[in-house]
């Protein structure tokens, strides 16, 4: 475990120099937009109209192909895009039939495990001060 917790610390270090190094590039090219920064905001003016607009057709068109899609069934397939149909997924309520093959263990063979997975997450500054130890029972 010492050697996962080194790597951990290793990570969140190289991760701490990246952050400093995005800040520090961040400020430079900060300074060298300002020069043209002016036209930059008079090309957005002149086009957000344009982005406005065809955003707002697009997530409306969208959602009407979604809808005649699934009202259809099945994919279709335009020169470009795609309209990928998938059925409703269907879901079982795990503690139930844990408990209904616990009194039928005949079913367990239907059952499959997946493999575990690792999340890596920042722990807040008030977490800081707890070790490993403090997590065993």
């Amino acid at each position: 475990m010492d050697k996962i917790i080194a790597e951990l610390n290793q990570l969140s270090d190289i991760q701490a120099a990246l952050d400093v190094a995005r800040l520090d590039y961040e400020a430079k090219r900060a300074e060298i937009l300002k020069a043209v920064q002016a036209e930059l905001d008079a090309l957005e003016i002149e086009y957000q109209p344009l982005f406005d607009a065809s955003a707002e057709r697009i997530a409306v068109l969208t959602e009407e192909i979604k809808r005649e899609v699934t009202y259809h069934g099945s994919s279709v397939k335009g020169a470009q895009l795609h309209a990928v149909y998938a059925k409703g997924r269907v879901t079982w309520d795990t503690q139930e039939l844990d408990r209904y093959a616990a009194a039928h263990p005949e079913v367990v063979r239907f059952r499959k495990q997946g493999v575990p997975t690792v999340s890596l997450r920042l722990i807040r500054p008030k977490e800081r001060g707890s070790s490993h130890e403090d997590l065993l029972p």
